[in-house]
């Protein structure tokens, strides 16, 4: 699992303007209805941000990164993965903190749906008359890195802790990396198993031959999920990262 259901997104910027949020339901290219949650700045001045979660879904954490992100200026929507399954009421879901909950949900993801979904975020986002990012989180790192291809006509592209290799036959970041083409800033921390310097370094080998702008990130004694404001021992990480996403958005 990634960020617990009580993390928080760090803060270490201070407000350029205020921001108005709401829950909203979207519907996906088959139809479905999945819920997502927007933040609009009263002044826009920076891209719009595609939010997209860890393994659990749309929680508190995405709703307050997304009041983040729109008080530097950036419209942002985060959205859910689980609504064919689990309902459109993410705040309404129960055991979602253990991951044999949330497994059956996530085994009956379907790439056309999700990532149906993920391009019904993006239309939304275009609506603000915005370029439009992605930032994505654990698995929502990995969709992000992977949404970096061409055909999604995303402007830039950041992935937190996002694993990079095949999973389960699904091919990951490293298998598709020469289709990448959108600039992409990876952030990872050099504590998490489960995603080896190994795996980084041929992801920077591959952007490279591809010709494709990247900066990856590796924090030494980071752990998976760090950018968290209830790991101070991390903060300094945290803040590091968060100076580079606002840099690299804008």
């Amino acid at each position: 699992m990634c960020h617990d259901l009580d993390a928080q997104p760090p803060i270490h910027s201070e407000p350029v303007t205020t921001a108005e949020s709401a829950d909203l339901l979207l519907t996906g290219a088959d139809g479905a209805s999945f819920a997502a949650y927007r933040a609009v700045p009263a002044d826009i001045s920076g891209r719009s941000v595609l939010i997209l979660p860890d393994n659990r879904g749309l929680s508190g954490f995405y709703e307050h990164l997304a009041l983040r992100l729109a008080e530097q200026g950036h419209p942002a929507l985060a959205v859910d993965y689980f609504g064919r399954t689990a309902g459109v009421d993410h705040r309404a879901r129960t055991g979602f903190d253990d991951l044999a909950t949330v497994l059956p949900h996530l085994m009956a993801l379907t790439r056309p749906g999700l990532y149906g979904d993920i391009a019904a975020g993006i239309a939304y986002l275009r609506t603000l008359g915005q370029p439009v990012a992605a930032l994505g989180f654990c698995f929502g790192g990995r969709l992000a890195f992977l949404t970096a291809d061409p055909s999604y006509g995303l402007s830039h592209v950041v992935g937190l802790y996002g694993a990079l290799d095949e999973i389960n036959g699904s091919p990951g970041p490293n298998q598709v990396a020469a289709t990448l083409t959108t600039p992409i800033l990876g952030l990872f921390g050099g504590a998490d198993p489960g995603i080896p310097t190994s795996a980084i370094d041929r992801f920077d080998q591959a952007l490279t031959a591809a010709g494709t702008p990247h900066d990856l990130v590796v924090y030494p004694d980071a752990p998976h999920s760090f950018f968290d404001l209830h790991h101070q021992e991390h903060r300094q990480a945290s803040a590091d990262a968060w100076r580079r996403i606002l840099s690299f958005l804008s």
